[in-house]
């Protein structure tokens, strides 16, 4: 049998709760992650009590913004030569602006 897992707490998980996402609904939340430096997990448990989501900057991070920002770049690109704009490309952009507004430090009336 495995050792217990507590978390920073003291508190002992081990009740599993889980859900059914779309392809789409997985790359928003896996890209939502990556910008977090946190697990899956802890991000998840995090949102769904209503609690910040506090961005620590570390090498992950920004790897996972610099990779956002070329997806993001490219899709402007095919954008320009003439294709159909999508929702998902605002979503990721306004979830890196808050990522790096946290980052420097603001508040989210950008002071």
């Amino acid at each position: 049998m495995s050792a217990k897992n507590v978390d920073r707490h003291n508190r002992f998980r081990n009740i599993t709760v889980g859900f059914r996402v779309s392809p789409e609904e997985s790359e928003e939340l896996n890209r939502a992650v990556a910008l977090s430096g946190i697990t899956k997990q802890e991000y998840c448990y995090r949102r769904c009590m209503e609690r910040d989501v506090i961005v620590q900057g570390n090498p992950r991070v920004y790897k996972a913004l610099k990779t956002q920002m070329d997806n993001i770049l490219s899709e402007l690109q095919r954008i320009e030569s003439g294709g159909a704009d999508s929702d998902e490309l605002l979503c990721t952009i306004e979830l890196i602006t808050a990522t790096m507004c946290g980052l420097k430090g603001e508040d989210e009336n950008g002071q």
